[in-house]
């Protein structure tokens, strides 16, 4: 499935979408470049989960849980991972395989980690249609 997005508010209102539909034991794979969107996609997902506390990126730390919504979300920056065994250490498999949904920017750092049911989310700029527009790839193809 793709879908263009022409700026901030439409990105973030695909991952709202997304997170209104979501289920618990999903996980979602973000990748993209850096810049390209992920965290404005993950502060639409939350709101959608019902979650009204501001969402950052937890590039230093890794994981950061939200329980406030509908379902907990176990936001994931592996941007800094250099070892797959680090996702022991935080432990990893407690959230992927919980009752909350799962959302790992920079998924592509830890490929043998995402289970086969793993929904892919790649997020990409164009630059040469305009700065603000990005093609967003799911996959599989989800009802939203």
């Amino acid at each position: 499935m793709l879908i263009e997005t022409h700026d901030r508010a439409e990105t973030f209102a695909l991952g709202k979408r997304l997170g209104e539909a979501a289920v618990p034991g999903q996980i979602i794979a973000l990748t993209g470049d850096l810049g390209a969107g992920k965290t404005t996609f993950t502060q639409g997902f939350a709101a959608g989960l019902g979650i009204t506390e501001p969402v950052t990126s937890p590039t230093f730390t890794i994981m950061q849980i939200y329980e406030e919504g509908r379902l907990p979300l176990y936001h994931f920056d592996v941007y800094r991972i250099e070892e797959p065994e680090e996702m022991d250490e935080i432990g990893y498999e407690e959230a992927f395989f919980g009752d909350g949904v799962s959302l790992v920017e920079w998924a592509d750092v830890i490929p043998e980690l995402m289970p086969p049911e793993t929904i892919r989310i790649d997020i990409r700029r164009v630059p040469s249609i305009d700065d603000s527009f990005r093609r967003i790839t799911i996959t599989p193809e989800l009802t939203i």
